[in-house]
C-alpha cells in the first residue's frame, strides 16, 4: 500500500471521498483540497480512470519539516527519482502553496528541480531536461505553513479534461463540477432537461454516470504510463473493464435528454461535442429561449430539469436575467407538474425569481465563484402563475415622477433626464433616461444595510421596471456607483462602444450608457450648458475639465468665436472632437489641448478669454497629475490661476459637485473677485429635488464694474 492524494476543488472533497470508498479504499480523510489516501497500485490506478469528481491522483512520495530553503533541497534530492523515470525523458515542477522561507512558487519549484538534477548527475552521470509543455513526468512540491510534501501526478492533464469537448462556451462549467451537480441532483429515472444547456457538459456527464461509462473512457494518456513503475498487467485489463462496462451501459440505456440554448452557436458546439462523446443517440440538443420552455415529453414520468444557468457576473446582465428567471419559473410551474428543478448560481437572488421553495441546497466552488445548487420539487398540479409585483412602491414613485415632469419634458424637447434619484431610502440608487433607455446606477449601501438585502432590491428594482412596461429589458442598463476619486468616475467599464446621439437645446451629443461609469454627459448641467450657448456670441471661451465637451459644443453652437477645451484624458477629447463633427463644427476653427488643467494654468501664457467654464473634480490624485487636488483646499488658488486667463470685463462660471462645500467668500474678495451664487438657476427641474447635485457660481474681476 502506498499513500496517494486525491486533488479536488471546494465543495467536491465528500464526494471524493464516498467515491474513493467504492474502489475499497478504506484508509482515507479530507484535507485541505482533497483527500488523502492509501491504496494498492490496482486501486490508485482505477480511482484515475473512474473519479469523476477529483481534479488529480497524485502518488505522495515525501513529507517533511519545511525550515530553510536547503530542508527542501535535502528532502528532494534524498527521493530515488532514478527508479521514477530516466535521464531521457522530460519533467516539470509544479509548486502549489509558499510560506516565510519559500515565499515564491517559481522558487520552491527551482529548488526542486534543482534537487532532481543534482541527484541524476551523481546517481546516472547525466541529467534528464526540463520542459513545460510535453513532460513526460509532471512533479508537486505543496507546501503548507512550515511543512512541505512532495507528489508524483499520475494523470498529467485534469481529470475534469475527460477528452470529449474539443469546443466550449465563454464561461464552460468544468467536468467533474457538472458531475458533482447531477449526483446532488440525484437524477435517477425519467427525463432529463437542461433548458440552457451552453456546450451541453451536464447533460454528458450526466449520460456518462446513467450508462455506466467511466470518465477515462476518451481520455488517451496518463502520466503514470511513462513511469519505470508503471505496471501494463495490471493497467490493461482495468482499461478493458472500463470499455466493457461502456459498452453494456450503453446498450442498457433508456433514457432520453433534452438540451437548449437560444443561442445557435451554442446549439452547434453541444452538438459537436455530444457527437465527440458518441451519445448523440441518447441526447437532443436543439435551440430554444428558456422563457418560453416546454415539456418535450408531457406524456412521460416526471423528470429532472438540470441547468447551471447565466450568473449575471456582471450589472449590466441584470435586467435580462431576471426576466429569464421570472419567465422560467412561471414555465416550470406550468408545464413540469410534479418534476424536480436543479439550479447552480452564484447569484442566488436571480434564483429567487423563480419563486420556488428549495428543499436542499449545496455549495461549490466554480473556479472563483462561490456558487448554490439550489433544488427544487415541483407540485404536481399545474400552476398558472398570476402577474408577479416587484417593488411596488418603487415603480409606483417613478410612475409619479413621470407624471410629474412630463410637461416640462416636453416643453423643453428633452430626450435625456434624471427620473429617480434616491427618493426611496430603501432603494438607494439613480434611474436616468435617454430616449427609451434607462440607465440605473446603485450607490453604494451603508454598512447598516445588508448586502445581500440591498442586491435583492436592486435587482427587484430592475425586474419591476421591466415586467411593469416601463422599460424593455435590453434598453435597462444597471451600474455600480460607489464613491470615486478624482476622474475613477469616468472609469471605463467595458468596451462595447455603444453611442447613442441625443438631442440637448439645439446641439447633438454623443452618450455612451454602457462602456463607461459615467455616460459622457452630466445631466445636471443641463441649465449652465444652455447659458454658455446663450452668453457665448463673439466670445472667446475655455473650458477647464471638459470631459466630453459638451459644454463647449453649446459654447460654439452659440457663436462663440473659438473655443479652447483643455482635458488630461485622449480618450475624452476625442470624444470631445467627435462632438464638435457631429454637430458640422469646423475643428480647426477651435483648440483641443491635452493636458492637466492645474499644470496648464500655470503656464505663462498671455492669452484671455471672455467666459470659462471651470467644473473640477472634488478630488483627485489621478497618476497623470502631480500631487493631489482638493476643491475644498484648492479652489481658491484654481479660481485665482483661472482669472489670470479672463479678460476684464469676462465671466467664469465655476461649478462643483462636492457636498457641503463652502466657498471662501472673504479670499475671493482680497483677491479682488465678486461672485454670484447661480446654483438655484443652474438646476434643471429633474434635479429639484435634490438641490445638493452641485453649487455653481458666476465669478467675475471687480474693477470691470
Amino acid at each position: 500500500m502506498a499513500e496517494y492524494f486525491a486533488s479536488a476543488a471546494r465543495g467536491l472533497e465528500q464526494l471524493v471521498e464516498a467515491e474513493l470508498r467504492t474502489f475499497g479504499i478504506t484508509e482515507l480523510k479530507i484535507s485541505g483540497t482533497g483527500v488523502q489516501f492509501e491504496a494498492s497500485e490496482e486501486q490508485a490506478y482505477r480511482c484515475c480512470l473512474w473519479s469523476r469528481y477529483a481534479s488529480r491522483i497524485m502518488r505522495q512520495l515525501s513529507s517533511f519539516a519545511l525550515h530553510d530553503a536547503m530542508d527542501l533541497y535535502l528532502a528532494a534530492n534524498y527521493i530515488h527519482w532514478e527508479e521514477w523515470f530516466t535521464p531521457e525523458q522530460l519533467f516539470l515542477v509544479h509548486c502549489s502553496g509558499t510560506n516565510e522561507v519559500i515565499n515564491n512558487s517559481q522558487f520552491g519549484a527551482l529548488k526542486v528541480k534543482d534537487a532532481i538534477v543534482d541527484r541524476f548527475n551523481s546517481k546516472c552521470g547525466k541529467r534528464p531536461n526540463v520542459d513545460r509543455q510535453n513532460a513526460d513526468v509532471r512533479i508537486v512540491l505543496h507546501i503548507h505553513r512550515d511543512q512541505g510534501a512532495l507528489f508524483l501526478d499520475l494523470v498529467g492533464e485534469p481529470l475534469h479534461q475527460r477528452g470529449y469537448r474539443d469546443v466550449q462556451g465563454v464561461a464552460p462549467i468544468k467536468e467533474n463540477l457538472a458531475a458533482a451537480i447531477v449526483q446532488r441532483a440525484n437524477w435517477q429515472d425519467g427525463p432529463l432537461i437542461d433548458p440552457m444547456c451552453g456546450s451541453g457538459t451536464l447533460l454528458i456527464e450526466a449520460l456518462l454516470q446513467k450508462a455506466d461509462i467511466a470518465p477515462g473512457f476518451y481520455r488517451e494518456h496518463y502520466l503514470l504510463e511513462n513511469l519505470q513503475s508503471f505496471t501494463a498487467s495490471v493497467w490493461q485489463p482495468l482499461c478493458q473493464e472500463v470499455n466493457a462496462r461502456a459498452e453494456a451501459g450503453k446498450a442498457a440505456c433508456q433514457v432520453q435528454l433534452f438540451g437548449y440554448d437560444i443561442d445557435p452557436m451554442m446549439v452547434k458546439m453541444a452538438r459537436r461535442n455530444v457527437q465527440n462523446a458518441g451519445l448523440a443517440k441518447w441526447i437532443t440538443i436543439e435551440q430554444g429561449d428558456a422563457q418560453v420552455l416546454q415539456n418535450p415529453v408531457p406524456d412521460s414520468p416526471a423528470g429532472l430539469i438540470l441547468s447551471n444557468p447565466p450568473y449575471g457576473e456582471r450589472l449590466e446582465e441584470v435586467p435580462a436575467l431576471t426576466s429569464l428567471f421570472s419567465a422560467l419559473g412561471q414555465q416550470l410551474k406550468s408545464q413540469f407538474p410534479s418534476w424536480r428543478v436543479a439550479l447552480l448560481s452564484s447569484a442566488v437572488e436571480l434564483l429567487d425569481y423563480l419563486r420556488l421553495r428549495s428543499d436542499k441546497q449545496y455549495k461549490f466552488a466554480n473556479g472563483p465563484l462561490d456558487c448554490t445548487l439550489k433544488l427544487y420539487q415541483l407540485s404536481d398540479t399545474p400552476v398558472v402563475v398570476t402577474e408577479q409585483r416587484y417593488a411596488q412602491d418603487f415603480i409606483n414613485r417613478l410612475q409619479k415622477n413621470q407624471k410629474r415632469l412630463s410637461k416640462w419634458l416636453k416643453r423643453e424637447q428633452l430626450e435625456c433626464y434624471r427620473l429617480y434619484d434616491a427618493d426611496l431610502p430603501e432603494y438607494n440608487m439613480a434611474v436616468d433616461c435617454y430616449q427609451n433607455y434607462w440607465v440605473i446606477q446603485e450607490y453604494r449601501a451603508p454598512k447598516t444595510i445588508d448586502a445581500k438585502k440591498a442586491s435583492q432590491r436592486l435587482f427587484d428594482a430592475v425586474t419591476g421596471i421591466v415586467a411593469s412596461g416601463l422599460a424593455d429589458a435590453d434598453k435597462v442598463i444597471v451600474k455600480k456607483r460607489e464613491r470615486q476619486q478624482g476622474r475613477n468616475q469616468y472609469q471605463k467599464i467595458d468596451e462595447q462602444k455603444n453611442r447613442l446621439v441625443i438631442q440637448e437645446y439645439g446641439a447633438q451629443l454623443y452618450v455612451n450608457l454602457r462602456d463607461y461609469l459615467d455616460t459622457g454627459l452630466f445631466l445636471d448641467h443641463r441649465n449652465m450648458r444652455r447659458w454658455l450657448a446663450e452668453h457665448s456670441q463673439g466670445k472667446r471661451v475655455l473650458n477647464l475639465f471638459a470631459y466630453t465637451g459638451s459644454a463647449s459644443v453649446h459654447a460654439a453652437l452659440g457663436g462663440a468665436s473659438r473655443v479652447t477645451t483643455v482635458d488630461m484624458s485622449k480618450t475624452y477629447l476625442n470624444w470631445a472632437m467627435d462632438n464638435f463633427r457631429l454637430n458640422h463644427l469646423t475643428i480647426s476653427q477651435h483648440e483641443f489641448v491635452r493636458a492637466d488643467c492645474l499644470k496648464w494654468l500655470e503656464q505663462d501664457d498671455p492669452r484671455q478669454y471672455d467666459l470659462i467654464f471651470l467644473d473640477p473634480p472634488t478630488f483627485s490624485n489621478s497618476k497623470k497629475m502631480e500631487g493631489v487636488f482638493d476643491v475644498q483646499r484648492d479652489h481658491v488658488t484654481l479660481i485665482g490661476q483661472a482669472m489670470k486667463r479672463l479678460s476684464e470685463d469676462g465671466t467664469l462660471v465655476f461649478s462643483n459637485n462636492k457636498r457641503q462645500f463652502k466657498l471662501d467668500e472673504q479670499a475671493l474678495t482680497t483677491a479682488g473677485f465678486q461672485w454670484q451664487n447661480m446654483s438655484a438657476q443652474s438646476l434643471p427641474e429633474d434635479f429639484a429635488r435634490n438641490k445638493a447635485i452641485h453649487q455653481c457660481w458666476l465669478i467675475r474681476h471687480i474693477q470691470a464694474q
